[in-house]
């Protein structure tokens, strides 16, 4: 399964999954059609799965279009957005897996940014290689997504899944927020020397229009406030040992940065 980045709307990623061998193909979160579909005819696959994670129109603005060029496509989302993702056939909960290029992935169920929000987790399939996860809108680089529908107890647990997951896991986050996530974060962590490093490495890459995703899990968990709330360090900054209250309160930060 090779994996490509797409660019669409002013920042946001969509993937592409690809099976070389059978020339197919499956696409993660399509916010508009146009690069997908010239992707598709560029290396001659044909799509037959779409892989939502959440019902925002950034995530499934494609959807129609796609489904008339491929009508045999199957649309993945979670059980909880019946009705709210454009061609949804199937349902998935928390532990399901989905298949794609002799690959399975596990599904998480993680509200909080949106109530029935989910990711795809596919694990890596040798020694030395990388998980792939698909997260959508709740773990960005150096951050987390907006609560809209969720609590941040929910957030909490939901990170917590993803956290969990081994270092060596690709995150494939569906915007290039990183640069602005890190200022943020060096606000609220500003002693954290890897925080510092990678600050300016991202902002070197994105001067030079380089792309900051995938990251990796491993990264996350160093330089990430949203999901260092058991540190002592970010327990003093907000005051509070409880995990929910201190990501409440650093989420609570960052919907003022």
């Amino acid at each position: 399964m090779e994996i490509e980045r797409l660019s669409a709307l002013s920042d946001n990623y969509i993937f592409l999954l690809l099976d070389r061998e059978r020339n197919l193909a499956a696409v993660v979160d399509p916010a508009e059609p146009e690069p997908v579909l010239r992707r598709l005819e560029a290396v001659n696959a044909r799509l037959v799965a779409i892989f939502n994670t959440h019902h925002h129109g950034d995530h499934v603005g494609a959807n129609r279009d796609l489904l008339d060029r491929f009508p045999d496509t199957v649309v993945y989302g979670g059980a909880e957005d019946r009705g709210r993702i454009p061609g949804q056939q199937v349902f998935l909960q928390e532990g399901d897996t989905v298949e794609f290029a002799g690959r399975e992935a596990r599904v998480f169920f993680v509200p909080g940014h949106t109530r029935a929000h989910i990711a795809y987790y596919f694990p890596p399939t040798a020694d030395g290689e990388t998980g792939e996860l698909f997260c959508g809108d709740t773990l960005f680089a150096g951050g987390c997504g907006r609560l809209f529908e969720g609590t941040p107890a929910q957030m909490v647990d939901s990170l917590g899944k993803l956290r969990s997951l081994p270092d060596n896991t690709r995150v494939w986050c569906a915007h290039e927020y990183t640069l602005g996530n890190l200022k943020f974060a060096l606000t609220v962590d500003p002693e954290n020397t890897d925080l510092q490093e990678r600050y300016r490495r991202v902002e070197s890459d994105r001067s030079r229009d380089i792309a900051t995703i995938p990251s990796l899990l491993g990264t996350e968990k160093r330089t990430n406030p949203f999901l260092r709330w058991d540190t002592p360090a970010l327990q003093a900054t907000m005051d509070a040992t409880d995990p929910v209250t201190v990501f409440a309160r650093t989420r609570g930060k960052k919907d003022l940065f």
